[in-house]
């Protein structure tokens, strides 16, 4: 019999075997990007995890269910629940509609998924599909669990069991960086459902009975995951950052939902920070590190992908030019040797990979020592 496969768990902060609630099956929900601008190398990070978390699972012979969401509606310019939508930011600035950049980032975004050989998952998940049954879901519980403002419905985090827990990591006390917003019961409530403020239209608005706007970002996920994994499912993965506002946010909203005290998901995991000591890691700078910019420095995607393997995935990792130029090394060596041996559909990265990999490194190995 072969052993167990032991995840560590955020919420409960301690390794557990890994036993599905579909016998046979893993149902994955992985947190997507907001499609406003390229995704830089750290949000990549997350996806080169929760792909090779994909892969372990189905060595282990499950089969696996992976959604991975695009939210390109309702996340604001700031996680702690406040500021513009990133999506009519972006499409203000660029003079376009915001469902052109939405499309555009995320084409840019699958893109990238396809230079690191991240696997398509069973189902990507549009946020903007969605809305009516985010609607739908928000009636649910709006009577026991939420609240109106002026500035649209609110969730009273005092209405479920042991709000936070998943963030007490940082503080031990739960959230700690929501923004106030005048009527909130309590300073970590967060927005349901943002109404759009009067004498204003959005590009992105719909009707519902707390006035014509937008679901909150935190609605999304839990409705999406809902819908196509149903509740409880196995595993939800997500960034560091999303484990001390938006993952809470997500189980108080699921408790809400399922009328019990469980998250959703039964394993949380989160994987930690890239740091770049440069300062170009984010995208608030205006200047960041996406992988375009490793391909046109002549590295190959696969030397970032092999990067992140090098360390846990828990720990952060920090990049620097010399770290990825080893990395690199290391992948040519172990193509150039896998180059020797005939292409089959067994090789890990895939047969269409593998052929693309091995003449890629041949034509640079040509005159190599």
């Amino acid at each position: 019999m072969s052993a167990p496969l032991m995840l560590f768990n955020s919420l409960t902060r301690q390794l557990e075997p890994f036993t599905p609630v579909h016998e046979g099956e893993a149902r994955v929900y992985t947190c997507g990007p907001t499609v406003y601008n390229f995704q830089h190398i750290g949000n990549m990070r997350a996806y080169v995890f929760a792909d090779t978390l994909g892969r372990a699972l189905s060595f282990k012979g499950y089969a696996l269910k992976h959604v991975i969401n695009i939210t390109d509606v309702g996340h604001l310019t700031s996680d702690a629940d406040a500021g513009d939508d990133k999506m009519e930011k972006a499409a203000s600035a660029a003079g376009k509609s915001a469902w052109d950049i939405a499309k555009f980032y995320t084409d840019a975004y699958w893109e990238d998924i396809n230079r690191l050989n991240i696997r398509q998952p069973f189902q990507w998940s549009i946020a903007t599909d969605y809305v009516e049954r985010m609607i739908d879901f928000a009636k649910s519980i709006a009577d026991k669990h939420c609240y109106k403002l002026e500035s649209g419905l609110y969730f009273d985090t005092s209405t479920v069991a042991d709000y936070g827990r998943l963030a007490r990591a940082a503080t031990e006390e739960g959230e700690g960086r929501i923004e106030t917003v005048d009527g909130k019961r309590h300073q970590a409530d967060f927005a349901i459902w943002r109404k759009t403020p009067t004498g204003e239209t959005r590009q992105m608005e719909w009707d519902s009975p707390w006035g014509k706007g937008a679901p909150g970002w935190h609605l999304e996920c839990s409705v999406m995951s809902e819908a196509l994994l149903g509740m409880p499912f196995d595993i939800h993965t997500g960034g560091i950052d999303h484990r001390e506002i938006h993952h809470p946010n997500e189980i108080a909203q699921n408790q809400a939902y399922t009328g019990c005290d469980h998250s959703g998901a039964r394993i949380w995991m989160h994987n930690n920070f890239l740091i770049d000591r440069g300062g170009k890691m984010s995208k608030s700078t205006g200047e960041f590190l996406r992988l375009q910019v490793l391909v046109d420095k002549g590295f190959h995607p696969l030397a970032y992908r092999l990067l992140c393997l090098q360390a846990h995935y828990r720990s952060e990792l920090e990049f620097s030019w010399e770290n990825l130029a080893a990395a690199f090394t290391r992948l040519k060596r172990m193509v150039g040797v896998e180059a020797l041996r005939p292409v089959t559909p067994d090789f890990s990265f895939g047969v269409q990979q593998s052929i693309s990999l091995r003449a890629w490194t041949l034509k640079l190995f040509q005159g190599d020592d």
